[in-house]
């Protein structure tokens, strides 16, 4: 078992992985770190689905083209769940506003899956596992998802989790610094200063992919995360989750 420093600081998302299956005491831990997430009010407003059917893993890499699904030993799907609270509201005759129509109760869902599925890295990354977050679970083709999934109203898919042996370890990439993320008391007024160490770190991104290890790039930061938020104009989630029973209002 990996120290909690070593989990944490030597992290990376892992692509490609053995066909060895994961053993009953990573999965129970994995589950177990899933079980203690905290969250708001203790309202534990999330699901996961495990996935572990090879045929239904290999639709689901079709609709997104991530061989990681697929070549994964296991997938695991991280879900907003207001529909757990609604049915034994409704079974113990408890009225039940229509929180999934606010933008608080969307962050709530958000929140709690997406602190899960944290959980569930580092409980996977503590045992030797390697671990890869896949965000289009729930952009490339989230009514396909649904349907595929059984998801009721009031669940929708914040992202998934690709869990296996790996079989490679690439390089770290780089991050920014600590002082672009973490600031003091407020928010930094000089913009001059921020805007520099974010050119610096541009720069070492660039020489990051120009120099690594497996296949190379000449992608920056800058242009090339923006260039994914364009990507993001053609995705209709508002729509999505409405025919999931989400309406957001306010």
């Amino acid at each position: 078992m990996k120290s909690v420093i070593e989990t944490l600081m030597q992290r990376r998302s892992i692509r490609r992985y053995e066909r060895e299956p994961l053993t009953p005491e990573q999965v129970e831990l994995i589950h177990d770190a899933i079980h203690n997430t905290p969250t708001s009010y203790n309202g534990q407003q999330f699901s996961v689905i495990e996935i572990t059917d090879q045929t239904l893993k290999e639709k689901l890499y079709e609709l997104t083209n991530q061989k990681q699904i697929k070549t994964c030993n296991r997938f695991y799907l991280f879900c907003i769940d207001f529909n757990k609270i609604r049915l034994i509201a409704e079974a113990k005759g408890v009225e039940m506003p229509r929180v999934e129509d606010t933008a608080d109760g969307l962050f709530l869902g958000i929140i709690d899956a997406s602190m899960a599925m944290t959980n569930a890295i580092t409980a996977a990354e503590a045992c030797g596992l390697g671990t890869c977050p896949i965000g289009y679970a729930r952009t490339a083709a989230p009514g396909e998802f649904a349907k595929i999934l059984n998801l009721p109203k009031g669940v929708f898919i914040v992202c998934g989790l690709a869990v296996g042996v790996p079989r490679e370890i690439p390089d770290m990439k780089p991050k920014q610094p600590i002082k672009s993320q973490i600031f003091q008391n407020t928010y930094p007024t000089d913009s001059k200063n921020l805007l520099e160490t974010l050119r610096q770190y541009d720069n070492t991104v660039s020489h990051y992919n120009r120099t690594r290890s497996g296949s190379t790039s000449e992608n920056d930061w800058a242009a090339h995360i923006v260039s994914y938020y364009a990507e993001a104009e053609h995705f209709n989630i508002l729509e999505d989750l409405k025919k999931q029973g989400f309406d957001i209002k306010k």
